[in-house]
């Protein structure tokens, strides 16, 4: 499943994201303690209480799930339908179809990274890659290591309390101090306060979007259930060995 940056470099893919979906870097967009643009498809206000916040488990991605949403491009004004779904721990996102200027989908299948992006503005090639090794176990242990921003709420309609955990992957692994350092991936992702499990927002962030002249992405649900969804493989794609 890669966050779509998983499908471009192997270094990516343990943010598997999306998304990973999943994936972002820097500020959380429209946060009331921060500045920025208000995101189209709805703002992200700050936590809801002055007091501390116990830090909760982090995200996991479910074996069996199926969503909808959409995925937005906002410095190419593009936004398409998404979906992503999970079965038997295997799981795919779609984003966009043959009508839409965009159209790519992301797997994990049988311990199978796979990526293929029929449509992108100014791509030419239409490989479908195979990163073995990957599968649902190794994406959750990647969210082990997530950093806990804290409670937000996600101004649409209806409003998603969420919490915010932000995950990333930088080169070299030096430590403190002053070193020369790159984001090859970053991400923040909104899960249900109430069920780590419910994936709400992605905003992924760096070089495992070098399709996009921005380097980020979006995704957003708009339903997010727990129970088993579709997962195929594109004929395209050769089957795991």
């Amino acid at each position: 499943m890669g966050w779509k940056g998983a499908r471009r470099k192997a270094t990516s893919t343990t943010l598997a994201g999306v998304v990973a979906l999943v994936l972002a870097a820097g500020t959380p967009v429209g946060a009331q303690a921060r500045t920025g643009t208000v995101p189209p498809f709805g703002a992200v206000t700050a936590g809801r209480s002055a007091s501390p916040t116990p830090t909760p488990p982090p995200p996991r991605l479910p074996r069996d799930f199926r969503g909808k949403g959409k995925w937005i491009v906002r410095d190419l004004d593009i936004t398409v339908p998404f979906t992503w779904e999970g079965r038997r721990g295997d799981s795919q996102m779609t984003a966009g179809g043959p009508q839409y200027p965009i159209w790519f989908t992301n797997l994990i299948y049988h311990g199978t990274l796979y990526t293929l992006t029929y449509k992108w503005p100014g791509l030419n090639e239409h490989p479908c890659s195979r990163i073995p090794g990957f599968d649902l176990e190794a994406l959750n242990e990647g969210f082990e290591n997530a950093r806990f921003v804290g409670p937000e709420t996600l101004r649409r309609t209806p409003e998603r309390r969420v919490n915010h955990w932000r995950v990333g992957v930088v080169f070299p692994d030096l430590p403190p101090g002053n070193h020369p350092r790159l984001p090859l991936a970053l991400g923040d992702i909104y899960v249900d306060e109430n069920d780590r499990g419910t994936f709400w927002q992605v905003l992924q962030f760096g070089v495992q979007n070098l399709y996009d002249p921005e380097l980020d992405e979006w995704l957003v649900m708009d339903t997010f259930e727990h129970r088993p969804g579709t997962v195929t493989l594109p004929q395209r794609c050769e089957p795991p060995r």
